[in-house]
């Protein structure tokens, strides 16, 4: 083998910011936090602190390679400097959800072993309590100055800013294998205890590489990106990395996400791009909505975590914001697909583009996938065979972190399975169906729980809706359709059937329709599914007592 004459340099994270201090030291990033207000930094200043960072991390701390450290920590300046000034010296940056009910956060905190805590002075008293249940951590740091500390009797507490300011901003990253563990990050754990998938430097660096592409994200430096998604789960979907990589100015919203307050923040800071999951959006779409409101400078949006409901494309689209459909799972780093549409696309009718809008998109380059049937085997690409999504790539996990038994049931073969039923069509556009175990089976046939969801969300009186199965005497599963009203709404069950009726199939209409005033969600944001099925494991179908005449004659079976 003749090799080729490349210097050999490791993809390393400390790289990113050096490189974004050197090229846009003057690029600006503005967080909104508790104790300073807003306030604005630069990616010099960045790195500078990081430096501190790691130095404190180094000299106070002694902390080593492949140590854990936990951060509880919404979007804003000194989150982003953890993330690099841990990963930096070659510890791993264990981002923690603190919206998952405190026996879940006890439980990643002691299953990744982490040895200090960098909180937010709002989780202090969260820590307080999970305190006597953390063997392995020696210390908290809360992310304050020394005037806004909050009062604690947690032992070995420290204030971030005390700390940075005893530190030099001299440092010299080390050079690591590009393979040196650099994040962790835990699912949800909708079912089951939450699953950690560790990231290293190489993934990371290209992941973010792929953000920055045209058919992906498409950052350049003239935008203003505000990562709406937070950086306590799956890395605010790469942005803290492919921002600075790219010298994309940033806008760190801080744990005030309603409407109201995001609308001020995208005018006042000039945004041009962000990504977020729809329960966000729903927000500032209905403050827009209710105030008249526009969007002046926002350009662009990533919508990913769940399926966007056509009524929200066209929400965006109404504001002269084109919307982007996002596909991806912690698993994946997260980003997997994205649905920026090629020339055939963009040209086509406007029912028909919309439609084309609506699927999760194309796989970047870096990722592979294929849906398979229950045998296993690999079905046709032409958009109407459904299967089990599987995928492969070099941001994609090979296996959880310390937990055989889930990595036995996930990973085959060198592909992950998602758990995500999905069709492929012959351009390559994938979208996301069911979840495996959301899908209703009613007579032998799918019924898929996101369409009828979507499409509910489109009639005006209705602000969120969820589809589960509930049992069938004769047909096994049935849709029931649970419905949260928008205020003042007079919305009836016969109102939505006949709204239904026209844009799904006949035998795919909800056999009940119920109205409640909210729906459960998960930490991340999503319908709670779990949650509803054992809410609602009892209901009495109105159908049950007049089962009419088979209807697999409308599915072509």
């Amino acid at each position: 083998m003749m090799r080729g004459l490349m210097m050999d340099r490791p993809l390393l994270i400390s790289s990113i910011l050096e490189h974004a201090a050197l090229q846009s030291g003057a690029t600006a990033m503005v967080s909104q936090t508790a104790d300073l207000g807003v306030h604005r930094t630069t990616y010099a200043e960045l790195g500078r602190r990081s430096r501190q960072l790691a130095n404190t991390l180094q000299a106070t701390f002694a902390i080593g390679i492949g140590d854990r450290i936990g951060t509880l920590a919404w979007n804003d300046h000194r989150h982003f400097e953890l993330y690099y000034g841990i990963s930096g010296i070659g510890a791993i940056c264990h981002t923690i959800n603190p919206r998952l009910f405190p026996e879940q956060i006890a439980y990643i905190i002691n299953h990744a072993e982490d040895c200090y805590l960098f909180v937010d002075p709002m989780f202090v008293p969260l820590v307080e309590r999970l305190a006597p249940s953390l063997p392995t951590v020696r210390g908290v740091v809360v992310l304050s100055d020394a005037a806004h500390m909050p009062q604690s009797g947690l032992a070995h507490l420290y204030c971030y800013e005390t700390l940075l300011e005893g530190h030099p901003a001299e440092f010299d990253w080390p050079e690591l294998d590009e393979r040196t563990a650099s994040g962790l990050c835990y699912t949800s754990g909708t079912t089951g205890n939450p699953r950690g998938a560790l990231y290293h430097h190489r993934s990371t660096i290209l992941h973010a590489m792929m953000l920055a592409l045209p058919n992906a994200l498409g950052l350049a430096c003239d935008d203003v990106v505000l990562p709406v998604v937070p950086m306590f789960h799956v890395n605010a979907w790469g942005l803290p990395y492919a921002c600075p990589m790219t010298g994309v100015g940033m806008v760190m919203p801080g744990p005030r996400l309603d409407g109201a307050s995001l609308y001020e923040q995208f005018e006042r800071e000039r945004v041009t791009f962000s990504a977020g999951v729809p329960t966000i959006w729903f927000g500032l779409l209905n403050h827009l909505r209710e105030t008249g409101r526009r969007l002046t400078t926002l350009r662009r949006v990533v919508i990913g975590g769940s399926a966007a409901p056509r009524s929200m494309i066209d929400a965006f689209e109404d504001q002269g914001v084109e919307v982007r459909h996002g596909w991806g799972m912690t698993e994946m780093s997260p980003v997997g697909a994205v649905c920026a549409l090629d020339a055939r696309g963009a040209t086509l009718p406007d029912e028909a583009r919309r439609r084309l809008q609506l699927k999760q998109g194309r796989p970047p380059w870096g990722v592979e996938m294929q849906i398979v049937g229950e045998d296993g085997a690999p079905l046709p690409r032409d958009g109407a065979a459904a299967g089990l999504l599987m995928v492969r790539g070099p941001w994609i996990a090979s296996a959880y972190f310390r937990d055989d038994d889930a990595t036995a049931d996930a990973f085959h073969d060198g592909w992950f399975s998602t758990g995500d039923v999905a069709t492929i069509d012959p351009s390559g556009y994938m979208e996301i169906t069911d979840r495996a175990k959301d899908v209703i089976k009613s007579g032998g046939e799918w019924i898929s729980s996101i369409t009828l969801e979507n499409t509910a969300v489109g009639h005006p009186d209705v602000r969120e809706a969820a589809v589960i199965a509930a049992a069938h005497p004769r047909w096994g599963e049935r849709p029931l359709l649970i419905v949260v009203a928008c205020p003042d709404a007079r919305i009836t069950k016969a109102d939505l059937l006949a709204f239904l009726k026209d844009k799904v199939a006949s035998w795919w209409l909800p056999d009940d329709v119920v109205f409640v005033e909210e729906l459960p969600h998960t930490a991340t944001g999503k319908i709670q599914k779990s949650r509803l099925r054992e809410l609602f494991k009892d209901h009495p179908l109105p159908t049950v007592s007049s089962v009419g005449p088979a209807r697999r004659s409308e599915t072509g079976g």
